[in-house]
């Protein structure tokens, strides 16, 4: 778990570093979805397996923890998204795809959590 923390906390880093990066291009605008990007990986990912080992729960299953990645990983591509559209100043109704299919992989991830396989 502590392996699977700090990759996720170098995600954090990586995509803040990406949001300045495209921030620093986008002539002053900013969009709130592209600034807090880096906090999902950092509070779901590094900051529950973080937990977990301060709670010594038991390690999660192979396909919780595939759920899990998997879902911040959604929720992190979809705010980057948002914040690049949302940069350009267009909207697209697609984008509401992203926090559902987050929301129901962490929620599958929660209901599949104990199985070994």
């Amino acid at each position: 778990m502590l392996r699977t923390a700090v990759l996720w906390a170098a995600v954090s880093v990586l995509t803040a570093l990406f949001a300045v990066g495209y921030e620093s291009l986008s002539h002053g605008v900013v969009s709130p979805f592209m600034v807090g990007a880096f906090l999902i990986p950092l509070v779901l990912g590094s900051g529950v397996n973080i937990l977990m080992l301060s709670l010594r729960a038991r390690a999660a299953g192979e396909l919780c923890a595939a759920l899990w990645e998997l879902a911040v990983g959604v929720l992190t591509v979809g705010s980057l998204l948002q914040g690049a559209l949302a940069i350009y100043g267009t909207e697209n109704p697609l984008m509401a795809v992203y926090p559902m299919a987050g929301t129901a992989l962490l929620a599958l991830a929660a209901m599949s959590y104990g199985r070994k396989k």
